[in-house]
Protein backbone atom coordinates (compact mmCIF):
# COMPACT_ATOMS: atom_id res chain seq x y z
CA UNK A 1 0.00 0.00 0.00
CA UNK A 2 2.64 2.58 0.62
CA UNK A 3 4.59 2.34 -2.64
CA UNK A 4 0.85 2.06 -4.27
CA UNK A 5 0.37 5.69 -2.50
CA UNK A 6 3.50 7.38 -3.12
CA UNK A 7 3.56 6.48 -7.06
CA UNK A 8 -0.42 7.32 -6.72
CA UNK A 9 0.37 10.98 -5.06
CA UNK A 10 3.78 11.22 -7.82
CA UNK A 11 1.43 10.45 -10.86
CA UNK A 12 -2.00 10.91 -10.77
CA UNK A 13 -1.42 14.32 -8.42
CA UNK A 14 1.75 15.39 -9.81
CA UNK A 15 3.60 15.51 -6.42
CA UNK A 16 6.47 14.19 -8.53
CA UNK A 17 9.11 14.23 -5.41
CA UNK A 18 6.63 12.02 -3.41
CA UNK A 19 8.01 9.53 -1.49
CA UNK A 20 8.61 7.68 2.50
CA UNK A 21 10.65 8.89 5.09
CA UNK A 22 11.86 5.53 5.02
CA UNK A 23 13.69 5.65 1.37
CA UNK A 24 14.15 9.88 1.39
CA UNK A 25 14.11 11.56 4.71
CA UNK A 26 14.49 14.98 2.48
CA UNK A 27 11.23 14.28 0.53
CA UNK A 28 8.99 17.51 0.36
CA UNK A 29 5.90 15.31 -0.22
CA UNK A 30 6.04 12.37 2.61
CA UNK A 31 3.21 10.24 1.86
CA UNK A 32 4.62 7.82 4.01
CA UNK A 33 5.86 8.69 7.36
CA UNK A 34 7.20 6.83 10.81
CA UNK A 35 4.84 5.53 12.95
CA UNK A 36 5.81 8.21 15.73
CA UNK A 37 5.68 11.31 13.67
CA UNK A 38 1.73 10.01 13.36
CA UNK A 39 1.41 8.64 17.16
CA UNK A 40 4.01 11.44 18.82
CA UNK A 41 6.55 8.39 20.22
CA UNK A 42 10.04 9.25 20.62
CA UNK A 43 11.20 5.37 21.67
CA UNK A 44 12.40 2.95 18.83
CA UNK A 45 10.45 0.10 20.00
CA UNK A 46 7.61 2.44 20.64
CA UNK A 47 7.05 3.15 17.04
CA UNK A 48 5.99 -0.43 15.96
CA UNK A 49 2.56 -1.24 14.83
CA UNK A 50 2.14 -5.35 15.96
CA UNK A 51 -0.90 -7.77 16.20
CA UNK A 52 -4.50 -7.62 15.47
CA UNK A 53 -6.28 -4.09 14.61
CA UNK A 54 -9.91 -3.37 13.47
CA UNK A 55 -10.72 -2.01 10.47
CA UNK A 56 -13.95 -0.11 9.14
CA UNK A 57 -14.79 -0.61 6.02
CA UNK A 58 -16.16 1.70 2.97
CA UNK A 59 -19.86 0.74 1.63
CA UNK A 60 -19.52 0.24 -1.86
CA UNK A 61 -15.84 -0.41 -1.81
CA UNK A 62 -14.41 -3.50 -3.50
CA UNK A 63 -12.64 -4.30 0.00
CA UNK A 64 -16.42 -4.43 1.33
CA UNK A 65 -17.38 -6.89 -0.91
CA UNK A 66 -14.13 -9.47 -0.43
CA UNK A 67 -15.08 -9.41 2.98
CA UNK A 68 -18.68 -10.64 2.51
CA UNK A 69 -20.28 -7.50 3.34
CA UNK A 70 -18.61 -7.01 6.66
CA UNK A 71 -18.32 -2.73 8.11
CA UNK A 72 -15.09 -4.27 10.02
CA UNK A 73 -12.73 -6.46 9.91
CA UNK A 74 -9.60 -7.26 12.24
CA UNK A 75 -6.39 -7.89 10.54
CA UNK A 76 -2.77 -7.89 11.51
CA UNK A 77 0.21 -5.65 11.26
CA UNK A 78 4.11 -5.31 11.62
CA UNK A 79 5.59 -2.33 10.34
CA UNK A 80 6.89 1.14 11.27
CA UNK A 81 5.42 3.45 8.77
CA UNK A 82 1.88 4.51 8.03
CA UNK A 83 0.13 6.67 5.35
CA UNK A 84 0.28 10.96 6.29
CA UNK A 85 -2.93 12.19 7.05
CA UNK A 86 -1.75 15.25 5.85
CA UNK A 87 -1.91 13.72 1.89
CA UNK A 88 -5.62 12.31 2.14
CA UNK A 89 -7.77 15.00 0.53
CA UNK A 90 -5.17 15.02 -2.29
CA UNK A 91 -5.14 11.86 -2.83
CA UNK A 92 -8.80 11.45 -3.04
CA UNK A 93 -9.25 14.38 -4.82
CA UNK A 94 -6.48 12.36 -7.65
CA UNK A 95 -9.09 9.35 -7.73
CA UNK A 96 -7.54 7.45 -4.91
CA UNK A 97 -10.39 5.58 -2.51
CA UNK A 98 -9.47 4.98 0.90
CA UNK A 99 -11.59 1.87 1.50
CA UNK A 100 -10.30 0.88 4.87
CA UNK A 101 -9.54 2.78 8.35
CA UNK A 102 -9.01 2.60 11.62
CA UNK A 103 -12.09 2.96 13.69
CA UNK A 104 -10.64 6.47 15.22
CA UNK A 105 -9.71 7.09 11.50
CA UNK A 106 -6.27 7.74 12.43
CA UNK A 107 -5.21 5.03 10.32
CA UNK A 108 -5.58 4.41 6.72
CA UNK A 109 -5.80 0.49 6.06
CA UNK A 110 -7.06 -0.05 2.79
CA UNK A 111 -6.60 2.01 -0.44
CA UNK A 112 -8.15 1.11 -3.98
CA UNK A 113 -9.21 2.53 -7.69
CA UNK A 114 -12.65 2.70 -8.41
CA UNK A 115 -13.52 -0.25 -10.69
CA UNK A 116 -14.40 2.40 -13.54
CA UNK A 117 -10.31 2.90 -12.98
CA UNK A 118 -9.29 -0.70 -13.05
CA UNK A 119 -11.36 -4.06 -12.51
CA UNK A 120 -9.29 -5.05 -9.56
CA UNK A 121 -6.70 -2.62 -7.84
CA UNK A 122 -6.49 -2.44 -4.43
CA UNK A 123 -3.53 -2.34 -1.54
CA UNK A 124 -3.37 -2.80 2.45
CA UNK A 125 -1.21 -1.78 4.79
CA UNK A 126 -1.85 -5.22 6.91
CA UNK A 127 -0.32 -8.71 6.47
CA UNK A 128 -3.05 -10.97 4.70
CA UNK A 129 -0.25 -13.10 4.31
CA UNK A 130 -0.29 -13.97 8.30
CA UNK A 131 -4.10 -15.31 8.22
CA UNK A 132 -3.71 -16.95 5.07
CA UNK A 133 -3.56 -21.64 4.87
CA UNK A 134 -3.18 -23.43 1.62
CA UNK A 135 -6.14 -24.54 1.90
CA UNK A 136 -8.10 -21.37 3.35
CA UNK A 137 -6.53 -18.37 1.37
CA UNK A 138 -7.21 -15.03 2.74
CA UNK A 139 -10.30 -13.41 0.99
CA UNK A 140 -7.65 -10.68 -0.57
CA UNK A 141 -5.70 -13.42 -2.02
CA UNK A 142 -9.13 -15.26 -3.41
CA UNK A 143 -10.35 -12.43 -5.12
CA UNK A 144 -7.52 -11.54 -6.74
CA UNK A 145 -6.68 -14.46 -8.33
CA UNK A 146 -10.49 -14.57 -9.29
CA UNK A 147 -10.42 -11.41 -11.16
CA UNK A 148 -7.19 -12.16 -12.89
CA UNK A 149 -8.57 -15.69 -13.99
CA UNK A 150 -11.92 -13.84 -14.91
CA UNK A 151 -10.11 -11.17 -17.21
CA UNK A 152 -7.57 -13.94 -18.75
CA UNK A 153 -11.07 -15.68 -19.74
CA UNK A 154 -12.02 -12.39 -20.50
CA UNK A 155 -9.39 -11.82 -22.92
CA UNK A 156 -8.83 -15.08 -24.49
CA UNK A 157 -12.71 -14.67 -25.39
CA UNK A 158 -12.34 -11.15 -27.27
CA UNK A 159 -9.21 -12.82 -28.71
CA UNK A 160 -10.78 -15.77 -30.46
CA UNK A 161 -13.55 -13.93 -31.57
CA UNK A 162 -11.26 -11.76 -33.34
CA UNK A 163 -9.54 -14.53 -35.07
CA UNK A 164 -12.61 -16.29 -35.98
CA UNK A 165 -13.48 -13.32 -37.94
CA UNK A 166 -12.72 -13.28 -41.75
CA UNK A 167 -10.86 -10.64 -43.00
CA UNK A 168 -11.65 -8.29 -45.69
CA UNK A 169 -9.74 -8.67 -48.66
CA UNK A 170 -7.89 -4.70 -47.82
CA UNK A 171 -7.49 -6.70 -44.39
CA UNK A 172 -5.88 -9.53 -45.97
CA UNK A 173 -3.36 -6.89 -48.57
CA UNK A 174 -2.04 -4.79 -45.68
CA UNK A 175 -1.49 -7.28 -43.70
CA UNK A 176 0.24 -9.15 -46.65
CA UNK A 177 2.57 -6.07 -47.33
CA UNK A 178 3.08 -5.81 -43.43
CA UNK A 179 5.34 -8.91 -43.97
Amino acid sequence: MQTACIEFARYACDLKDADSTEFNVETPYPIIFKLRDLGGCDQLGGTMRLGAWPCRLSEASLAREIYANSEEISERHRHRYEFNPAYRETLECGGLVFSGVSPDEKFIEIVELSRDEHPWFLACQFHPEFKSKPLAPHPLFSSFVQAAFQNRLQTETSSSRSKSRKLTRLERVAAASEN
